[in-house]
């Protein structure tokens, strides 16, 4: 039997209609975060671009931490449908896009990447300790048994064998996943080797991780924002001055900056990719499953981005500098991309 329509119904049919749309209103996907992967992600949707009917994906470098925020701020066509990151995705960043709607995240492995600690070529090449590092950018570190705020001016200061030159050291903010994986690996690593400091991971794990993880504030560690090729252009403009940056950023720019070598080992792609380069980390990116089947074309940006032509050993992408995924574990990738299998915690 026909029953006139009433105005709430009317209303909640208008209210369905605007969400279908909104979900279908966009037609290009869009992908947030990571500075590392950026220049993979947009090497990966220019390409797409080019071999397939779908728009090209607009690709922005918002950082890592900045770009989950963003990611898991929603879902809908206002919100982005991958995010790149160069460290894992956080407990806390996977309940923020719980609550807000997000209960299905595909993690992707892209493959790996170094972190260097770079100088112009017009300087010396010279060699550091994780400990020299962690002495000369920890906000406090141990000078004659004391845990005192850092006193040290000079690189001679913390190690007698280092150049006689002023601590300066650009680098990347705290939303960077760079600047997560730098403290967790290059300045976590030298601070365990200070007994002072690794007696304290047992009795007292957050001031551990405190005097591990904490930068100095007082102009040595300069912080340069996501745009990598800013710190390359100053490290140019300064010999005296070393950059932080992943491996891809020291590739591209060979001809004017050097890695220089961390506990023995130089940042080759050969060194990273056998893991004899200690300073290194895997790369991902993540997707919103939700958004998969309606914003057109993000099951096939992922086949192509997890295509031999592309993350093989000789793809594209390697000749960028992404270390590559050994087979076995690129088959796992590929197997939770095409299966689109959620993340579990």
């Amino acid at each position: 039997m026909y029953k006139k329509p009433t105005l709430k119904m009317i209303g909640m049919g208008l209210v369905g209609l605007s969400m279908v749309a909104a979900a279908e209103a966009r037609d290009q996907i869009r992908i947030v975060g990571s500075s590392t992967v950026f220049p993979f992600s947009t090497a990966v949707a220019e390409e797409f671009g080019r071999s397939t009917s779908f728009k090209t994906p607009v690709v922005e470098s918002t950082g890592s931490g900045g770009g989950l925020k963003l990611f898991c701020a929603g879902v809908g066509e206002s919100h982005p449908d991958i995010t790149n990151a160069s460290r894992a995705i956080k407990s806390s960043e996977v309940e923020l896009c719980a609550s807000n709607g997000i209960s299905e995240i595909i993690e992707i492995k892209v493959g790996y990447d170094g972190i260097v600690f770079a100088n112009s070529k017009e300087g010396a090449q010279v060699e550091f300790s994780l400990k020299d590092i962690w002495t000369a950018l920890a906000k406090e570190v141990v000078v004659n048994g004391e845990i005192v705020p850092n006193p040290h001016n000079t690189w001679q200061d913390v190690n007698p064998a280092l150049p006689n030159t002023k601590i300066e050291v650009l680098g990347p903010p705290p939303t960077s996943g760079t600047r997560d994986a730098f403290a967790e690996l290059a300045l976590e690593g030298g601070c365990e080797q200070v007994p002072e400091v690794a007696a304290l991971k047992s009795s007292d794990k957050g001031r551990y991780t405190a005097l591990c993880h904490t930068i100095r504030e007082d102009g040595v560690y300069v912080e340069s924002g996501e745009n990598d090729n800013l710190i390359v252009g100053k490290l140019q403009a300064n010999p005296n001055a070393y950059g932080v940056f992943g491996y891809s950023f020291l590739e591209e720019n060979s001809d004017v900056i050097q890695g220089n070598v961390v506990e023995g080992s130089e940042p080759t792609f050969e060194n990273i990719a056998d893991k004899a380069y200690k300073v290194s980390r895997s790369l991902f990116f993540y997707v919103k499953k939700a958004h998969i089947g309606t914003v057109p074309g993000i099951q096939e940006y992922l086949s192509e981005f997890l295509s031999d032509k592309a993350m093989g050993d000789f793809g594209y992408l390697a000749e960028k500098g992404l270390i590559p995924l050994p087979g076995a574990e690129l088959a796992d990738v590929q197997n939770t991309a095409t299966n689109l299998i959620p993340l579990s915690k």
